[in-house]
């Protein structure tokens, strides 16, 4: 091998959300992951959801509602408008 043209290869720890910790040799130092062997259903056996980024409310969030949703919600304004501009009609 050439010198001085490979990264740095030291001992680390690998943490998972679950709180399992690897040792290991890596090129970077103190690697969190967000599931691994002890805590994955493939190999645990048991069935979870697994969405710990919260990707269905960030979507929402990031696009906002459905159009059908938008469409519904801006019926709903239109009625309660329309409730109050008969009201104010009959107070006149």
């Amino acid at each position: 091998m050439k010198a001085e043209i490979h990264p740095e290869y030291t001992d680390t720890q690998i943490v998972c959300a679950c709180g399992t910790v690897y040792h290991t040799r890596s090129t970077k130092q103190n690697l969190r992951i967000g599931i691994c062997a002890a805590c994955h259903p493939f190999f645990t056996g048991q069935q979870k959801f697994v969405d710990t980024a919260g990707r269905v409310e960030k979507f929402s969030r990031r696009f906002g509602a459905t159009k059908m949703a938008d469409v519904t919600e801006n019926k709903k304004v239109k009625e309660a408008e329309a409730k109050a501009a008969k009201k104010a009609a009959k107070k006149n």
